[in-house]
C-alpha cells in the first residue's frame, strides 16, 4: 500500500512539472493564414448546440468553411444549422446528409463524408458540444506553419450543465484526465490524440489510410494520433484550449457514460489503464492513513500534492474558475473515479446513443444485434 501512494505522489509531482512546461508553450506569429475546413458532425440537438456552433461562424480568420453532417434528413440539428447558415451568409458552409453508416463508428463516417466535400487542406474536426473564442483558427493555423506538424488535438476545459454529476465529472476531467495527457506528453511525446477537436493536414489523414483506418475503433481519436506518429508526422498538443460543454445528466446516465469511457480506455490502452490508478491519489492516501496510521506523513504529503497538481491543471493550464470554486468536491470525484476505474475491468459491452456494442480486445467495436 505505501508503494502505491508513493507512486501516486510521484505522479502528482510529474503532473505539476508537466503543467508548467505545457503552460510555457506559445504559438508562433501567424504570417500567411492557409484556408481551413471545419468539420462538424451533428446528431440531435444537445443543450447549447446553437451557441456552440455560432462560435465557429464568429472566427476571426480570413478564409474558412464549415461543413455539417447529419445521418438523417429528419435530424432536428438541421434546423439549427440552417438557421446559422442563414445568419452568416458570408461564411461558406454546407450540410451533408450521410445516411446510415456502413460501420460501427457513425462519427467517423460523417467525418469521411465531410472530408470528401471539403475544399481545403488544413482540416479541423470538432464535436458539436465544443465552444471556442474567435481566435481559435488563428492559433491552430500558426502552429501548422511548422511543415513537420501533421496532427494537433486541442486540450479541453470541461464545462458542465446544471447537473451535480456532470459537475463532478468536469472537476475530474479538469484535474485528473488532463494531468494524464500532460504527463504522457512530457514523458513520451504526443503519440495519441484526444477527440473533441483535432486539427490535421489532409495529407496526414491520407498517409494513415484515411478514415478507413479508424472506422472500427471506438476511440478513433487515440488511434488517429497513434497512426500519425507511427507514420512519422509530427503530433503536438495544441496550445489552444477549447470549452467542452458536457451537458447535464442523471446519475444513471453519467455512470453509463463513465463506464463506457473506462471500458474503451482499457481496450485501447491496457497498460495505461492499469497505470491510471496512480492518477487517483486521494482515496489511496486516505486508505493508507486508515489502514496504516504510522504512514500518515506520506498520506498527508500526497493529499497536499494532489491539491497542488489540481491547481496547476485546472487553474494554470485550463483557467477553469468552476473547479477553483468547487475544489472541495475533488474527494467525492476522486472516490467515484476510483470506483468506476475498478468497474471498468469488468464487462466488454457499452451503450452508446441507445445502441449496444461489443468491445474487442484490440479496441475495435461492433454493434450487438
Amino acid at each position: 500500500m505505501p508503494a502505491l501512494v508513493i507512486g501516486a505522489a510521484v505522479y502528482c509531482v510529474l503532473t505539476i512539472i508537466a503543467a508548467i512546461r505545457y503552460g510555457a508553450v506559445r504559438p508562433p506569429e501567424l504570417r500567411d493564414p492557409p484556408p481551413v475546413s471545419v468539420l462538424k458532425p451533428l446528431a440531435g440537438v444537445d443543450d447549447g448546440l446553437e451557441s456552440n456552433l455560432r462560435t465557429f461562424f464568429l472566427q476571426d480568420y480570413p478564409q474558412f468553411e464549415i461543413l455539417f453532417a447529419v445521418r438523417s434528413a429528419k435530424d432536428p440539428a438541421i434546423e439549427v444549422a440552417e438557421r446559422l447558415r442563414a445568419e452568416f451568409p458570408g461564411v461558406p458552409s454546407r450540410l451533408v446528409v450521410t445516411g446510415e453508416p456502413p460501420y460501427p463508428n457513425a462519427k467517423v463516417y460523417s467525418l469521411d463524408r465531410m472530408l470528401a466535400a471539403a475544399g481545403h487542406d488544413l482540416i479541423v474536426m470538432s464535436d458539436s458540444d465544443i465552444r471556442v473564442t474567435p481566435g481559435m483558427l488563428r492559433t491552430i493555423a500558426a502552429e501548422f506553419q511548422d511543415p513537420r506538424l501533421g496532427l494537433a488535438p486541442c486540450p479541453y476545459r470541461a464545462v458542465p450543465g446544471k447537473s451535480f454529476w456532470n459537475t463532478l465529472e468536469a472537476i475530474g476531467l479538469n484535474t485528473e484526465f488532463i494531468g494524464g495527457v500532460l504527463v504522457a506528453r512530457m514523458l513520451d511525446g504526443m503519440k495519441f490524440a484526444l477527440g473533441p477537436t483535432i486539427a490535421a493536414r489532409r495529407a496526414t489523414l491520407a498517409k494513415i489510410g484515411g478514415f478507413d483506418a479508424v472506422k472500427d475503433f471506438l476511440a478513433e481519436d487515440f488511434v488517429m494520433g497513434k497512426l500519425a506518429a507511427e507514420h512519422g508526422d509530427g503530433v503536438i498538443l495544441s496550445s489552444y484550449v477549447i470549452d467542452h460543454c458536457i451537458g447535464a445528466q442523471t446519475l444513471g446516465a453519467n455512470l453509463r457514460h463513465r463506464l463506457r469511457w473506462n471500458r474503451s480506455t482499457r481496450r485501447s490502452r491496457p497498460a495505461g489503464y492499469i497505470g491510471q490508478l496512480f492518477t487517483i491519489p486521494l482515496p489511496l492516501a486516505v486508505l493508507l492513513w486508515i489502514v496504516q496510521p504510522a504512514w500518515w506523513p506520506l498520506a498527508a504529503a500526497t493529499l497536499m500534492l494532489r491539491a497542488i497538481a489540481g491547481y496547476f491543471t485546472a487553474g494554470h493550464v485550463l483557467h477553469d474558475g468552476l473547479t477553483a470554486r468547487l475544489f472541495w468536491l475533488v474527494p467525492v470525484q476522486d472516490t467515484l473515479s476510483l470506483t468506476m476505474w475498478i468497474a471498468g475491468f469488468f464487462g466488454n459491452t457499452i451503450l452508446w446513443r441507445g445502441r449496444k456494442y461489443y468491445l474487442r480486445a484490440d479496441g475495435r467495436f461492433e454493434l450487438v444485434q
